[in-house]
């Protein structure tokens, strides 16, 4: 499998900008230089795998997602977004999951 870097650089722009970050932001959270998060953003560069799990625990995406565009859920993933929910809105997701289910 081809990994299109261009496209791994497009997945890492989108996940950071909805999460409201700058590059300089993440740049500072992966203890990375900017010029870096450019780089990988602009597909000009490949990810080392530790960085690449840094970056994705960040973002809040799986490696998978980053490298292929393929999200795979797990029930631990699910439980880490829940974390940081507010007591309010797990108990609104809860009800949301017991009526989808009846």
């Amino acid at each position: 499998m081809e990994i299109d870097l261009k496209e791994v650089g497009r997945r890492i722009y989108q996940s950071r900008i909805s999460l409201g970050m700058t590059q300089e932001k993440l740049a500072e959270m992966m203890d990375v230089s900017i010029q870096m998060i450019s780089n990988l953003e602009r597909g000009n560069k490949e990810i080392k795998i530790s960085n690449l799990v840094k970056l994705s625990s960040i973002l809040g995406v799986s490696t998978d997602y980053i490298l292929t565009g393929r999200e795979f859920f797990s029930d631990k993933s699910l439980s880490e977004k829940l974390t940081l929910l507010s007591e309010d809105d797990v108990k609104m997701v809860e009800y949301i999951i017991d009526r989808l289910i009846k």
